[in-house]
């Protein structure tokens, strides 16, 4: 009979499982490690110059002063409302660039129907300039946006949908006054009132500066159309948003995440200042501000920027003694173009799903995803949809509304947090104490740091440490590549010309006078009273240029600085991914490369599957043999016979130095012009397998793009 086995009355886990101390974790691993650097091979430096340590502890948080603080209190790190997104989830967002207001109407009514809660417009150029479409240029008008310029079309943007129910954000250029004006013209012949509408039509002229490299006219001049854009809404007791500060376009070119929070930050000072230098009151201003941030796909980084960006901005507020309530931020989060592909598109998809993962538990208020083919077609209803769908079912299936700062108590994500709003604004202050935002874009501070940032990235993504799934990596050479495409620009230049020119002549005399008259008055009044003549002057039949114009008599002044270089991660292999096409459709096949697969399958398959992969990016053609090659004859007349332009040897360092001499003479014997590759770097042998004839050498760490790009230049000069 089996003894009997008796439990203790109390469990103890303590004592069955103790716990180590850090220390003890700590020489564990490094015990492990064989050696090797702790610091080098577990601890991550990012771009933001922070290290990031393998494992966090309580001790990593034990002095960071807001910890306990609560969702809606103090600094507002755990969300400026008391209970999350119970009360009210953030707003589902789309963001539209069709050229005609006809088109977007469409695109509008559909998707309003289909989980769009929050419309997001973008102004063509002309638009943000305050130029009608019959001055500007073909190619110009439409391009990046609606081109718009008379009360009638705003009637025809927003038919059957209701104004009162969504919030509508209007990203208006560096001056959003000519466009106010039209909307308020429009809003008081619908007799909607400005205080039952939500969302913004904002001004950024520091964003349009470092965007477009230029401004047009005086920062005296804009800013005092931004002073009276937000003395309508504040007269109005309107909640609509006139004040844009945006950090997207520094993180599309590729700035780190504690660039993007103190660039935007000095940038809301300025815009702060001026207008308290122009008499509008501190505590309504403040209300009017809507920050924009890039979602990035570094998951952990993006939630912590979201936090410490309400960190900042409390603290900033909290020295001009704003009371507690307007201390909160409105943030608008955009997923990143930056990690955006054309090359196997489908992918983008789960980048915008990580990002706004991130967002949503960063807290955004409003969060718009990017449609998987935005960088290379016009979104259609299928690619809006899978965009949005993506919010819904982070909201319905995954039930992100419920939870209240979900981040809270993660010893990585209070540590990140802390360490980003610190940095951050050791930046903010370095540009304060050089002179403020605008300093240091006219002297290209900005722009030279965001590069140095830009640079380090490409080289990561060249070399593949950073990977971009189907791009850099993982390539599928089968795909057919999606040419971008662009509206006619033509079609839709000529159709604005002919409506704004007969908009022009459309009603009588009296009503043309009238326009005139008003037109003058606008262009006579320096002071607030311009705003009523200009709203009576659109609902008479003025067109955006005239009121510009007539606005803008004086203070014309252009400003130019050197502009961000917005670009995107992929864009360098993309490159090559066309080149090789291009040379596909001029040739009738893809340049070649032959793996000479050299002995037994462990000697060579690693290496060769390597190879593969490393020259699929550049969507060359494999020949990939399906055993071995015993001799180098076998090997040297089948590569000949495959015609391929690159010969790529597979095997072992310890068979090279006698393999590659032999096949490299007999190959260049009977094809001098193949291209030689070594599949490995074998740092004692290199010198010597470059006499034998060697080009290039493909290994783990080495520039993918530099050297896909010396081989497809080669390659292309042999044919």
């Amino acid at each position: 009979m089996s003894a009997e086995i008796k439990l203790e009355e109390k469990i103890n886990l303590k004592k069955d499982f103790p716990v180590p101390s850090f220390d003890e974790w700590k020489k564990q691993v490094e015990s492990d490690l064989k050696g090797e650097s702790f610091e080098k091979k577990l601890v991550t430096k990012t771009y933001e110059g922070i290290d990031l340590q393998p494992i966090y502890t309580s001790n990593d948080i034990k002095d960071i002063p807001f910890l306990n603080n609560y969702p809606s209190f103090e600094n507002f790190v755990r969300g400026t409302k008391a209970s999350g997104y119970h009360s009210s989830a953030w707003e589902i967002a789309q963001e539209y660039s069709y050229a005609l207001p006809e088109e977007l109407n469409e695109a509008l009514k559909h998707d309003l129907q289909r989980g769009l809660e929050s419309i997001n417009i973008n102004l063509d150029l002309p638009t943000q300039l305050g130029i009608d479409a019959d001055q500007s240029k073909p190619g110009e008008v439409g391009k990046g946006g609606l081109s718009i310029s008379g009360i009638r079309k705003m009637q025809v943007l927003f038919d059957n949908i209701d104004l009162t129910k969504h919030p509508i954000h209007i990203n208006a250029g560096f001056s959003a006054l000519p466009f106010t004006l039209l909307y308020a013209a429009f809003t008081r012949e619908l007799r909607l009132s400005l205080m039952n509408l939500k969302g913004s039509i904002t001004s950024d002229p520091y964003d349009f500066l470092l965007k477009h490299g230029f401004l047009p006219y005086s920062f005296k001049q804009i800013f005092d159309e931004i002073k009276f854009s937000t003395q309508l809404m504040i007269r109005s007791n309107s909640p609509i948003r006139t004040i844009g500060v945006s950090g997207l376009n520094y993180n599309n070119a590729g700035a780190n995440a504690v660039q993007e929070l103190a660039f935007v930050f000095a940038t809301a000072v300025e815009y702060l200042e001026e207008m308290l230098n122009r008499g509008l009151a501190i505590e309504e201003v403040v209300k009017r501000f809507k920050f924009t941030f890039g979602i990035s796909s570094f998951y952990f980084m993006e939630i912590a920027k979201l936090r410490a960006a309400r960190i900042l901005w409390n603290n900033i507020l909290k020295q001009y003694n704003v009371s507690e309530d307007n201390r909160k931020i409105y943030i608008h989060g955009k997923t990143s173009q930056y990690n955006q592909t054309i090359i196997d598109p489908y992918v983008n998809m789960l980048r915008t799903t990580t990002e706004a993962f991130s967002a949503v538990v960063g807290g955004v208020d409003a969060l718009t995803t990017s449609p998987f083919d935005e960088v290379f077609d016009i979104p259609d209803n299928f690619s809006r949809r899978i965009a949005r769908n993506t919010q819904i079912i982070l909201k319905e299936e995954s039930h992100l509304d419920q939870v209240i700062d979900p981040a809270a108590g993660s010893f990585f994500v209070e540590s990140l947090t802390a360490q980003l709003a610190e940095s951050a604004w050791k930046l903010f202050q370095q540009i304060d104490e050089s002179g403020g935002m605008f300093k240091a874009i006219e002297t290209g501070f900005i722009q030279d740091e965001v590069n140095k940032v830009a640079e380090a990235r490409k080289k990561d993504f060249a070399k593949r440490k950073s990977v971009l799934v189907g791009t850099n990596m993982y390539a599928n050479p089968k795909e057919e590549l999606n040419e971008p495409k662009s509206p006619d620009y033509e079609l839709i230049y000529k159709k604005r010309v002919e409506y704004i020119q007969k908009y022009r002549i459309s009603g009588d005399d009296q009503k043309h006078k009238n326009i005139l008259d008003k037109l003058q008055i606008i262009a006579d009044t320096k002071s607030y009273d311009l705003v009523e003549a200009a709203i009576e002057a659109y609902i008479d039949g003025a067109a955006i240029g005239e009121v510009a114009s007539s606005i803008r008599s004086t203070g014309k002044e252009e400003i130019k600085v050197n502009a961000l270089e917005i670009h995107r991660a992929s864009e360098i292999f993309e490159e090559l991914r066309f080149a090789s096409e291009n040379f596909r459709k001029k040739y009738g096949h893809k340049p070649k490369v032959f793996l000479a697969v050299m002995g037994t399958l462990k000697q060579y398959k690693a290496r060769a599957d390597f190879s593969r992969g490393f020259f699929e990016v550049c969507g060359f053609e494999i020949i990939y043999p399906s055993q071995g090659f015993k001799t180098t004859d076998e090997a040297v007349d089948a590569a000949i016979n495959s015609s391929a332009e690159i010969i790529t040897i597979c095997s072992t360092d310890e068979t090279y130095p006698e393999l590659v001499p032999l096949l490299a003479r007999k190959i260049k014997e009977k094809s001098p012009e193949s291209i030689l590759v070594l599949a490995g770097y074998p740092k004692d042998q290199i010198e010597q397998h470059k006499q034998s004839g060697i080009d290039e050498f493909i290994y783990l760490g080495a520039d993918v793009q530099k050297v896909l790009s010396t081989l497809l230049n080669k390659t292309l000069k042999l044919n």
